[in-house]
């Protein structure tokens, strides 16, 4: 009797990774999403899951869907080369839709730490670290040309991203999945640890998505980058690169309540949307 009890007890366990795993697909798909159309080809997407019944957690998600055409809705880059603004003054600078805060910078002296190219012209080149190596976050971009945006990446060599023919190139990652291969993720706490995420995805019909997950908030947990790449692929990405999050974390859509804020950003340490961090540069969704 005991032994029976202890295999049921042991492939119950083997199974409840599966089942948690499964639950949660299941919780995503099964959403209803609060949906707004924000203008042509655009859509806003929010959810706050509060019953920690998302990897077992509170987390709140926004998220923009773009149809990814080059007409009605382009894409486009905003950059600074050493300033650093907030998103939605990117955003209304440009005369945008909606903008999402970008790649990772200079806190201190502003400006990116990754290759940023606009328009054509380089607005800043790679920090790499002391033996010459790229990091994570180096290793993949989003390119704009004609309006649209894609996923590249990183071939190995060391002046890759020069060579890119795309007017607009921000460096960014790491990346996630690309076409609907899982990409192998680091051990470090940046990878293993819950914090607020930003992140870019494309579906197998073209279209775009521009996430954030909320976080550092009782109301909602934030995600590590094995949760992310998960939630990506059940929101139907077969492409997704990280961006810079923590405090950075911001959606901004023009004409919306709170100034355009759409999630709650985390660098004042309170539940609400006044709270974004400078960012050096954002992607912009404009009307053509």
């Amino acid at each position: 009797m005991f032994r029976k009890l202890s295999i049921i007890i042991l492939f119950s366990l083997y199974l409840m990774p599966g089942f948690a795993q499964n639950a949660d697909s299941v919780c995503v798909v099964r959403t209803q999403w609060e949906k707004t159309k924000i203008a042509r080809q655009v859509k806003l997407f929010r959810h706050h899951f509060n019953n920690k019944d998302l990897f077992g957690a509170n987390e709140n998600i926004s998220f923009l869907e773009v149809k990814n055409t080059g007409r009605k809705a382009i894409f486009a880059l905003g950059a600074e080369e050493k300033e650093l603004i907030t998103t939605s003054n990117f955003g209304i600078r440009d005369t945008a839709i909606a903008a999402l805060n970008g790649n990772f910078f200079d806190v201190k002296n502003g400006g990116s730490v990754d290759f940023v190219k606009v328009k054509g012209s380089i607005i800043n080149t790679n920090r790499l670290d002391k033996n010459g190596n790229r990091a994570r976050h180096q290793q993949a971009a989003v390119v704009v040309d004609n309006g649209k945006i894609a996923i590249k990446k990183w071939d190995g060599t060391a002046d890759w991203e020069t060579k890119l023919s795309e007017e607009n190139v921000l460096l960014n990652g790491p990346l996630l999945t690309y076409h609907n291969q899982n990409e192998d993720l680091d051990t470090t706490s940046f990878t293993r640890l819950r914090h607020p995420r930003t992140c870019l995805g494309i579906k197998p019909n073209g279209r775009v998505i521009l996430l954030t997950v909320d976080g550092r908030s009782d109301n909602a947990a934030g995600m590590n980058l094995p949760e992310l790449t998960k939630l990506m692929k059940w929101l139907g990405c077969s492409s997704a690169i990280n961006f810079d999050g923590g405090g950075s974390t911001t959606l901004w859509v023009d004409g919306m309540p709170d100034d355009g804020v759409i999630n709650y950003p985390s660098d004042n340490k309170k539940w609400d949307h006044a709270g974004q961090r400078k960012v050096a540069n954002v992607i912009l969704v404009k009307k053509k």
